[in-house]
């Protein structure tokens, strides 16, 4: 992963995926020991559940949004379009330079 120049967007990564490191460790903890539907415990975890979902949810609109403000579509813009080799964007002169025959109903 790339370092972030903004603090804001380096503390969101960290937390997202610290949120779903968590959240994966209480799901599964949840389905593994089993739970008693009745249970005060069942409440919180099921509250946390959402309040880590509410949470990485967040983290990640503001991830989104920042790579849509920042990034670069990458290899799309002119610059690197007109550098490259576009030969091998057909399959068959790769085919007729080797010798092969062509596919049925083309030349």
């Amino acid at each position: 992963m790339v370092a972030d120049s903004d603090s804001n967007i380096a503390w969101h990564r960290v937390q997202l995926k610290k949120n779903r490191a968590e959240l994966k460790a209480l799901e599964t903890a949840r389905f593994t020991m089993g739970e008693i539907a009745s249970s005060k415990r069942d409440g919180q975890t099921q509250k946390s559940i959402a309040e880590l979902k509410r949470k990485i949810a967040q983290s990640e609109r503001v991830i989104a949004d920042h790579d849509k403000r920042t990034r670069r579509p990458l290899a799309t813009d002119l610059q690197s379009l007109s550098n490259g080799s576009w030969s091998h964007w057909d399959a068959y002169t790769q085919q007729r330079k080797t010798g092969q025959r062509s596919p049925p109903g083309r030349g």
